[in-house]
């Protein structure tokens, strides 16, 4: 069943290479040694997207993809999720022409990714599995060398690599050689890379996988980041509390099936079969006696309770309008709200009630 509840424009939109691939080692018909458009996201009618049409890819008998139809668009981040095995890094490697679908269509703001590879990845900034930067080079030096290969222009690359460094918040550590980096160090300059042709696209394929605690949060904390630059991320991920931090949809996918598409809100509301759940991040402590009294008043909240000094968790019995009438009524109380997202629980239990469905 599939919930689409975007639609695509077109806007156009520079792909992603092995990292570690020299540049003089590409063949001249690759599309990485073409000179590229650069791509600008500043206009601000331009509307992102990422559609899939039947998109199918086989191995032999083996199905990794199965007629996944998928449309999204704006400036959003949507959590691809799906248990190991699913189909979620074929399905990303499909939308960057890595790979070729068995049959259907992988359109990037409305463009075709095979048949148009150029135009359809000028504007896409990628992250797939694990690439990796030569160990002997600094942020500066790799960074420059993709940056001329993804086509941007020779004067404008020292500022973007100064910049997109800023971004991801690794200013001091941009004339030091990758070698001494750890592997969240590593990751963050990868993601840097992506960033460098300013994309209106970005697909990310597990990017907090193999990193330890920290680097996982600081990872996350740079996809939120990025939300707030007009970009669509499309963000693959067996990690629900990861995407119900990070991401405003979820995708589910199995055995190649898409399962279900729409907002964790929507999601949690129709599967849960009880009531809803939502965790509310404050800014600073708040007093007990207006979450277990005032809170706990409210139309249609069923209990409110403190998960910590900053942070509640909120049941309610409702739908979408409920949640959103409780939300202002939360933050008229000027108690410092800023975060308000279904509880990881909750979709966890969803989550294992479509996966087991589909077994």
């Amino acid at each position: 069943m599939d919930y689409e509840i975007c639609r695509a424009t077109k806007v156009p939109t520079v792909a992603a290479t092995n990292l570690s691939l020299p540049y003089d080692s590409l063949p001249m018909s690759s599309p990485f040694k073409q000179p590229a458009r650069y791509a600008c996201s500043g206009d601000s009618k331009s509307v992102p997207s990422i559609e899939a049409i039947n998109l199918t890819k086989q191995y032999g008998t083996f199905t990794a993809v199965s007629d996944l139809n998928l449309k999204i668009e704006g400036t959003k981040c949507v959590g691809f999720l799906g248990p190991n095995g699913a189909g979620k890094t074929t399905a990303l490697k499909m939308f960057t022409d890595l790979i070729r679908p068995s049959k259907g269509e992988a359109l990037i703001n409305g463009v075709n990714v095979h048949t148009q590879k150029k135009k359809a990845l000028e504007s896409v900034g990628t992250l797939i599995e694990t690439p990796e930067i030569y160990s002997s080079l600094t942020p500066r030096e790799g960074l420059t060398m993709i940056a001329e290969i993804r086509g941007v222009p020779r004067e404008e690359r020292k500022k973007r690599v100064e910049d997109v460094v800023a971004e991801l918040r690794m200013e001091e550590w941009i004339d030091k050689r990758l070698g001494k980096f750890s592997k969240g160090m590593k990751q963050r300059i990868c993601i840097a890379s992506a960033l460098l042709s300013n994309p209106t696209v970005v697909l990310l394929d597990e990017p907090t996988t193999g990193l330890d605690p920290r680097g996982m949060s600081e990872v996350r904390d740079i996809i939120k980041s990025l939300k707030g630059k007009n970009r669509l991320i499309f963000m693959s991920s067996h990690i629900l509390s990861e995407v119900s931090d990070v991401c405003d949809e979820v995708a589910m996918i199995n055995h190649g099936k898409l399962i279900v598409y729409d907002t964790l809100a929507h999601v949690t509301a129709k599967f849960s079969g009880g009531n809803n759940v939502v965790e509310v991040g404050l800014l600073r402590p708040v007093d007990s006696k207006i979450v277990t009294q005032t809170i706990a008043a409210f139309p249609d909240v069923v209990n409110a309770e403190k998960i910590d000094d900053k942070d509640l968790k909120i049941s309610f019995s409702g739908g979408l309008a409920v949640q959103e009438r409780i939300l202002n009524d939360i933050v008229k109380l000027n108690i410092g709200v800023v975060s308000y997202k279904a509880a990881s629980s909750e979709l966890e239990d969803v989550y294992l009630k479509l996966i087991t469905a589909t077994l």
